[in-house]
């Protein structure tokens, strides 16, 4: 199959979880919806065209940031005492919040889009984007080092090997189950890392009535394990790239 390599370099990102808010948190990698966002709004996509992810990568550290934090209830009118700003004659609240950032980010993500006509034109929209990338935050720009068309098949690996050094990966559960990966294990645990249950795509759906419409988002989740030090075991099949570089698509 086709697909489109990506090596991402950032300074200070935050890859927000989605039930974080006191302490805006960030997960180690950009969700699939993240980058599938991204990578639409770049090729000026007005609807989803279905795709697969793999994202690998590291940062250096984490840090702690305030940023100013505005709140307001539907239909509160403006309190003097209680509110900083005063919006027509609803109130607003500002205050500080944290914000938690990674530090120094490289990433290496696959894209294979489900139609194959479509692989020329999200490698062009990215190699020359219409605007400055950005990957998290609105104001996380993103730095292109790479951006390659590559062949991805199924390769049966003569001896174990391991990702790019110091590099996690978010593996799909679904790869764990033939033994062909391992982590470093402590005694009583099959698998080291942390399970998310990450954002792919949505669909709209309706639970109100047609004359009084509730529009909802529908997310479909892919169960990963984010883990670092993994080991692809000798004489097993997995998907690689033309430079040998694993994906794992999900």
């Amino acid at each position: 199959m086709k697909g489109i390599r990506l090596k991402i370099s950032q300074d200070m990102v935050n890859y927000k979880k989605p039930i974080s808010f006191q302490l805006k948190e960030t997960y180690p990698l950009p969700p699939y919806s993240t980058v599938i966002g991204m990578v639409h709004n770049l090729c000026g996509y007005t609807n989803y065209h279905p795709m697969k992810v793999s994202i690998q990568g590291k940062y250096f550290s984490k840090v702690n940031d305030l940023y100013t934090r505005y709140e307001f209830k539907n239909g509160m009118k403006y309190e003097e005492g209680r509110h900083q700003l005063k919006v027509g004659e609803y109130g607003v609240s500002r205050g500080v919040a944290t914000c938690e950032l990674l530090v120094d980010v490289e990433l290496l993500i696959h894209i294979v889009p489900d139609s194959y006509e479509e692989v020329e034109t999200i490698y062009t929209s990215l190699k020359y984007p219409w605007e400055y990338p950005s990957l998290g935050r609105r104001e996380d720009l993103a730095s292109f080092d790479e951006v390659k068309i590559v062949d991805i098949e199924e390769k049966i690996i003569p001896k174990s090997d391991y990702l790019v050094p110091e590099y996690g990966a978010y593996i799909p559960v679904s790869y764990l189950s033939n033994d062909s990966i391992e982590m470093t294990n402590y005694e009583g645990i099959e698998y080291t890392g942390t399970r998310y249950l990450l954002n792919k795509n949505y669909s709209l759906v309706n639970y109100g009535t047609k004359k009084s419409p509730k529009i909802f988002r529908k997310w479909e989740r892919v169960e990963v394990l984010y883990g670092r030090n993994v080991m692809m075991k000798r004489k097993r099949s997995f998907l690689q790239d033309e430079d040998n570089y694993f994906v794992f698509l999900a």
